[in-house]
């Protein structure tokens, strides 16, 4: 069987999971927490990097940070997994869904303003399959409202929006390093990007259960104490460990996945153009990842009978997000502002193609047959 995914392994994990597990510091500020935190505010550059047990847990630390609070609204799209509307919905704010442009299954930027109110608070763009949203837009629509923008980047570590990180666009920017993503740090783990000034103390303060032991660790204070909300959003040095021994191998991590993804692309874009299929569309102000190599088929019905085509050839191929709109808590939760022209649809013909970090060419290969199998 072709599995889905595979958790992408470079080689001196293990060796750096040993080393923390022999040190005293493994709570998460340990050395190679702090060498994780030192690699991300260079190579994503921001005010300070936070690790955080999941990308879940950084969007809750940011929902506290821009003070969510019961009445308040927040803008994002329903064609995205649960933690994005979860981390606001439990400050107590409702949330606004918007529809999604066909291409990319990102937030339509174009839909934002209208679904503006009095109440809104922020504005959640998801970088989904590691493509930029509209960025541009979006932060201007935002500073002519004063509203917060919250990167949902879970999927798009090492993308760009014309040469700037996903992630350090907006006031804060979320990351997930769960094991089916790019980068993993040994199941679970996640980064908030604190790229407002503003916001780095209390953010420390926050993931440390609400005390000031950030500043102990740095020698600044002799003892730390409560001094605000917070929680347990550290990850720990092993987990760092982990992380660390992929971020030394991200570049060639990312060329790797490329590879992948634009053998795909070049052998199945003739489908698309005889309408078979969609491939990505990809505009050219971004550069993205290779996180995820979707086609879109005509309908649901066609794409639950590829799938099991697919399985019946040994291929594991996926659909992903049901829209949080038509969810038991969605609609408890949220409303859907404007019309839902695309977002169902086009989540019902979606569905993914096997890709990982050392995908052999023979296992591409064999998937690309098996879609032309199907679709020719």
């Amino acid at each position: 069987m072709i599995p889905f995914n595979v958790p992408p392994r470079t080689g001196n994990e293990q060796q750096y999971v040993l080393s923390a597990m022999g040190s005293d510091i493994m709570s998460g500020h340990g050395p190679f927490n702090l060498s994780c935190q030192r690699w991300f505010e260079k190579n994503l550059p921001c005010c300070r990097a936070l690790l955080t047990p999941s990308c879940t847990a950084a969007l809750e630390l940011a929902a506290i940070l821009v003070d969510v609070k019961e009445g308040d609204e927040i803008i994002l799209p329903s064609f995205t997994f649960s933690s994005t509307a979860n981390a606001f919905a439990l400050r107590g704010a409702k949330i606004v869904f918007i529809d999604v442009e066909p291409e990319t299954m990102n937030i339509n930027a174009k839909l934002i303003e209208p679904a503006i109110t009095k109440n809104t608070k922020a504005i959640v763009p998801v970088h989904y399959a590691g493509v930029a949203c509209d960025m541009e837009a979006i932060m201007e629509i935002a500073k002519k409202y004063g509203l917060f923008v919250i990167e949902d980047a879970a999927q798009a570590m090492m993308s760009d929006y014309k040469g700037q990180a996903l992630g350090t666009i907006g006031h804060l920017g979320a990351f997930s390093f769960h094991e089916t993503k790019n980068y993993t740090s040994g199941g679970e783990g996640g980064l908030l990007l604190v790229n407002d000034e503003r916001f780095i103390e209390r953010a420390e303060i926050i993931r440390e259960k609400g005390t000031n032991r950030s500043k102990f660790h740095r020698g600044q204070i002799d003892k730390y104490q409560w001094v605000d909300i917070g929680s347990s959003f550290l990850l720990s040095e092993l987990q760092s460990a982990y992380l660390y021994g992929q971020l030394e191998e991200a570049e060639k991590i990312k060329c790797d996945r490329w590879v992948s993804w634009n053998h795909y692309f070049t052998e199945l874009l003739p489908l698309d153009e005889k309408g078979k299929i969609g491939c990505p569309k990809i505009q050219s102000k971004t550069s993205h990842n290779a996180h995820i190599f979707f086609i879109k088929t005509k309908n649901v019905e066609e794409r639950t009978n590829f799938i099991n085509y697919m399985k019946q050839k040994g291929i594991s191929a996926s659909f992903h997000y049901v829209p949080l709109h038509s969810s038991k808590a969605g609609q408890k939760f949220s409303m859907f502002h404007g019309q839902d022209r695309f977002t169902t649809i086009e989540s019902e013909r979606l569905v993914r193609l096997p890709l990982w970090y050392g995908m052999s060419k023979d296992d591409r290969s064999q998937v690309i047959d098996s879609v032309k199998g199907f679709f020719c």
